[in-house]
């Protein structure tokens, strides 16, 4: 589920990438705002896209979120994505899917998706119930990036896995107790999903026997974890994108 229609996001980067990613319906500017290299480059984009850009007094936006920057965006939704779309995506060859299994911080399911779309992958897919929304406040997190990787929200995290092994996924998943790492072996070359589990409990039991295989990160450190996008930026970057070259 996307952020609903009428859905406002604030700051000017998050309000680019709308405005790039073909989300943005209308641009709310403060009166008087400082023409920066940054406001030139939102103004340009509105125009190649054909945004209308509105001019308003800077407490009209206090009025819609407090935290705008003298920008607002007026969003429309993303497509919606759900278990059958997942089922009959058009997938490449080497495609990348990232499955959060239960992650509920915005911020989190933000700087996740950020590490996600950076490394190109094909797809976000997270849980509909128990699970944090594409909301505004995430939007900003992912600096845009929600808004431009097709994110599926499904009820089901384990059947669909099985629904990507169909499609010929390899499925990893990221477990802090796995006595593989992820300098063990090579990432398979095919289409790969990656699976990271809640802030605190990790992977579900049910996810975790779905997976192909359980990989952890080594800790070389005196700190025994990193959050979830560190995490899931490490696994692409050390496991999975080397395997593309």
């Amino acid at each position: 589920m996307s952020p609903p229609s009428g859905a406002i996001l604030g700051g000017r980067r998050a309000a680019l990438e709308a405005v790039r990613a073909g989300n943005a319906r209308e641009l709310l500017v403060a009166e008087g705002s400082s023409p920066t290299a940054a406001f030139r480059e939102l103004l340009e984009a509105c125009r190649e896209r054909g945004v209308r850009v509105v001019e308003v007094p800077r407490h009209r936006l206090d009025a819609l979120a407090p935290d705008h920057r003298g920008v607002l965006v007026r969003l429309q939704p993303p497509p919606v994505l759900g278990e059958r779309e997942v089922a009959s995506w058009p997938f490449g060859e080497n495609d990348i899917v990232v499955v959060l299994d239960g992650i509920v911080d915005p911020q989190n399911l933000g700087a996740a998706a950020r590490s996600a779309e950076a490394a190109g992958a094909a797809m976000l897919v997270t849980r509909l119930r128990r699970a944090a929304a594409p909301s505004p406040a995430a939007t900003r997190a992912s600096s845009g990036a929600l808004l431009h990787l097709p994110h599926a929200r499904v009820a089901n995290i384990t059947r669909t896995l099985g629904r990507l092994k169909d499609g010929g996924f390899w499925v990893v998943g990221l477990d802090q107790k796995a006595h593989e790492t992820v300098y063990d072996e090579r990432c398979p070359r095919g289409r790969v999903a990656v699976v990271l589990g809640s802030e605190g409990e990790g992977l579900s039991r049910l996810v975790r026997e779905a997976c192909d295989q359980l990989l952890s990160l080594p800790m070389r450190g005196r700190v025994g974890s990193l959050n979830a996008s560190a995490a899931l930026a490490a696994v692409l970057y050390a496991y999975v994108l080397p395997s593309r070259r």
